[in-house]
């Protein structure tokens, strides 16, 4: 259907084509217009001797510059049309089979991924191949390599799980994606920074604020779906860990970065101040949801650092959708070493307590064998002691790195389970999907038993 608009007493009709067209030359007019302001200050920081670090106006110099350089290519790029033309056709992209349709007409369900690093970065490169509104949370607790001296030195929220998660659902070229997560070297005057972050930097300072530089650092990639912090506000993460290899008992470990390279057994998460506020946009994000994925991730500091946020867990709870908890493929060294199914779900119930998951989600191909410096082993789907929860077991292994979930695998089993709650609360008849969410999840009651009994 086109699009109509009032111009000189006249309706026109406009074409969705036109439409995608104009919004693709205003993104990267844009683009070159907060190109070229980086560029300027950084150039005027480094030529005034202000009093900023070298490094930061050379990273504004650069980060200006080459968005600038971006803007003009998209612009006039022999590629631009063929993008254009997919975009105004996004059926034309969606996956063989994908029509997940909601109880209301729509064919878009609302996901919300829950987590950090790799493993929330492999579950979005899976997803965003599939017809749905996804939005990721993301933590906000890293305190080490290029985010930790960004958050030291700018007094910003670390910008690195949430570049990562840009450079995921980025929809722009290849090269451009690789450019975000380059990291200079060591020695070259930017102390070991990735571009993506220097340029999540300048575009918070360009734009006023941190919220405002995400949005634009996404707009500049063609991000599809939102990325959003669980909170705004500065926290540390800090653990309690039992034992280190001399017999000592337990102590207090503080910094992400820190934690799995304490030793020991960690006991508990938690984080300060424990008021946090959570970022309005993310509950809402979740109380909307259809579908909530905890995970895969680091469950110590990958997952459990945004449920610590009161309001984000008070909103994971009060939320219709289904959870889902996405165990891990392979243990994390240091955090939970000999962890089962079962460990990892009753660590997430001790930490937050029930009401944030109703299905667990794990990897049954366990019979690989991992390389011996990764101090890791395959997790073992074994569940005793845990009640009141479906569990699903599917092979989810990435052949080439077995220690991490293969994210087309992932996302289609993420499906299947939407789509199978989906007819047990009735389908087309039933309320808007999430509403039957307390509904028994009887439809995973024969692939779970196996499991649960073992």
């Amino acid at each position: 259907m086109d699009a109509v608009r009032f111009r000189a007493g006249q309706w026109l009709s406009v074409s969705k084509g036109e439409i995608v067209i104009r919004a693709h030359l205003g993104r990267w007019l844009v683009t070159l217009l907060l190109g070229g302001v980086a560029l300027g200050g950084g150039l005027s920081q480094l030529l005034q001797g202000a009093s900023l670090r070298p490094a930061v106006g050379l990273a504004l110099s650069l980060a200006g510059g080459l968005a600038s350089a971006l803007a003009l290519y998209q612009l006039g790029g022999p590629s631009a049309a063929g993008r254009v033309q997919a975009t105004a056709n996004p059926a034309a992209s969606a996956p063989e089979g994908g029509d997940y349709a909601r109880p209301d007409g729509e064919c878009r369900p609302r996901i919300v991924a829950i987590g950090g690093g790799h493993g929330l970065e492999t579950l979005l490169r899976g997803l965003k191949s599939h017809p749905v509104d996804l939005t990721a949370i993301v933590t906000v607790t890293d305190d080490g390599g290029s985010s930790g001296l960004l958050r030291r030195e700018r007094g910003m929220l670390p910008p690195g799980d949430l570049r990562r998660c840009i450079a995921a659902l980025a929809d722009a070229e290849p090269l451009m994606t690789r450019l975000f997560q380059y990291r200079f070297g060591r020695g070259a005057g930017l102390d070991g920074h990735v571009f993506g972050n220097l340029f999540i930097t300048a575009m918070a300072e360009i734009t006023g604020s941190f919220e405002s530089g995400l949005v634009e650092a996404s707009r500049v990639l063609a991000v599809r779906g939102r990325i959003l912090p669980s909170s705004l506000d500065e926290v540390t993460l800090c653990a309690e860990v039992s034992g280190d290899g001399d017999g000592n008992g337990s102590r207090l470990v503080q910094g992400e970065s820190a934690i799995a390279e304490a030793g020991g057994r960690v006991e508990r998460v938690f984080i300060r101040p424990d008021d946090v506020k959570g970022y309005p946009a993310a509950i809402r994000a979740l109380l909307k949801a259809d579908l909530i994925v905890l995970g895969p991730g680091s469950l110590f500091t990958s997952i459990l650092p945004n449920l610590l946020v009161q309001d984000v867990r008070r909103a994971l709870q009060a939320s219709p959708a289904l959870k889902v908890y996405v165990c891990n493929v392979a243990t994390q060294p240091g955090e939970t070493d000999g962890y089962t199914v079962g460990n990892h779900v009753r660590a997430l119930s001790e930490h937050v307590g029930p009401g944030v998951c109703d299905c667990v989600l794990a990897n049954a191909n366990t019979g690989f064998e991992l390389p011996p410096h990764s101090r890791s082993e395959m997790v073992q789907p074994t569940c005793q002691g845990v009640e009141g929860l479906a569990v699903v077991t599917e092979d989810l292994v990435d052949r080439a790195m077995p220690w991490r979930h293969d994210p087309q695998a992932l996302a289609t089993a993420l499906m299947r389970l939407h789509k199978d709650h989906l007819a047990s609360v009735g389908g087309a008849q039933a309320a808007p999907l999430g509403g039957a969410a307390s509904v028994g999840l009887s439809h995973f009651s024969e692939r779970s038993a196996e499991w649960q009994s073992r």
